[in-house]
């Protein structure tokens, strides 16, 4: 247990499952549960919305620019200022680089938990093109000062490690690298050992998609493998999660499933994505990759590209990494080994299913425990 007040903040509430994606809702109900995690800010981004247009409408007028209200101080006081922090010393883990906001008082331990660092957002995944440029400055300049400052800085994955050290000249000696948990709510979960069934049949082979974002995950080429495997005679389908059916374009392997709600649907999530002989994620940008984590935790190997943060999401053995440069043949490739030998197939799967609890939150929050009393396990590696 924390001797002192270790709380979680992000852009938002953490009590809050629709936040970021989920992350900061497990990381909190993981923390909480093993004493780690005192509690989560649950900062209100609404009750700001009238401050940022008029936010906005100045930097407007004053720089000719529009965009960033997000990374301003102004904004981050703002939201800082609807929470009543305990007296004395404090702890944050926080999940955004500019959070807690300047300035910090002298008995704040402040380490932050990171998919990417704002470099390799506003350059390499786009969000950039809607922040003005003095905006971009000013907040990676407050950034690199905070990571100087900061106890601890824990990545999801090797890629936005390497941006700490490398684009922030931060020394790698603080710099860590935990990958997160699969989002899934672990008390309605099938355990190992009901995740146990009958070999399934590989014809048709069906290939999982998870995510709304279908272009840059990688749908457009995941139909490529389709198109290759139905070219040899495979029976295959791509059943896909997220994305509205009249969203997706018209393709005969094509199983769309619309969106499901894993928080009030989660039964039907684990069912359907439980059928997937792959999940598949083969995205041109990803700072993480929460569905290969979902795909292994219910038990289904991935198939996946190496790139940003998608390699933390498979741990060895539990699925195939790709190059980028690799084509929709090789991945056919290797699909169509596995319908030629499914006793290696099946053998596989059952190695995914004895290893699930590697990407659950608690064992993310165990191996933050170890890093606080001193491991350097997790430590960066140029």
């Amino acid at each position: 247990m924390t001797t002192l007040p270790r709380l979680l903040t992000v852009v938002g509430d953490p009590h809050d499952i629709n936040t970021w994606s989920n992350i900061p809702y497990f990381f909190l109900q993981a923390g909480q549960q093993a004493g780690f995690l005192t509690d989560g800010l649950p900062l209100d981004c609404d009750r700001l919305k009238q401050q940022r247009l008029l936010w906005n409408a100045g930097h407007w007028l004053t720089t000719g620019e529009y965009g960033g209200f997000q990374y301003s101080q102004t904004a981050l006081r703002s939201l800082f200022s609807q929470v009543t922090l305990p007296p004395g010393p404090v702890e944050f883990i926080s999940h955004f680089p500019l959070l807690p906001p300047r300035p910090w008082a002298a008995d704040w331990r402040v380490s932050y938990y990171l998919d990417a660092t704002l470099r390799q957002n506003f350059e390499d995944y786009g969000i950039g093109q809607q922040v003005s440029q003095r905006m971009q400055q000013q907040a990676l300049q407050q950034e690199t000062e905070n990571y100087r400052q900061a106890q601890s800085i824990i990545c999801m994955g090797r890629s936005g490690a390497r941006s700490v050290v490398e684009d922030y000249g931060i020394d790698p000696a603080k710099v860590h690298v935990i990958p997160g948990g699969a989002n899934l709510d672990e008390a309605h979960l099938p355990s190992a050992a009901e995740l146990v069934d009958q070999p399934m049949a590989l014809s048709p082979v069906r290939l999982g998609f998870i995510g709304k974002d279908w272009q840059r995950k990688g749908l457009p080429f995941l139909l490529a493998v389709a198109d290759d495997l139905q070219a040899r005679g495979i029976a295959v389908e791509v059943r896909v999660i997220g994305p509205r059916s009249a969203d997706l374009p018209d393709h005969p392997c094509l199983r769309p499933l619309g969106f499901i709600d894993k928080a009030t649907q989660l039964p039907l999530f684990v069912d359907q994505v439980r059928s997937f002989h792959f999940g598949c994620l083969f995205s041109s940008a990803e700072a993480f990759g929460i569905s290969n984590l979902e795909c292994i935790r219910l038990g289904v190997p991935v198939l996946a590209r190496r790139i940003g943060g998608i390699p933390e999401t498979v741990p060895a053995g539990l699925g195939h990494l790709f190059d980028p440069s690799d084509s929709a043949t090789a991945v056919a490739d290797v699909v169509e080994r596995y319908v030629d030998q499914p006793q290696t197939y099946h053998a596989w799967r059952s190695k995914v299913v004895a290893r699930v609890a590697e990407v659950t939150w608690a064992t993310t929050v165990q191996r933050f425990m170890q890093v606080w009393d001193g491991s350097r396990e997790f430590q960066y590696d140029l």
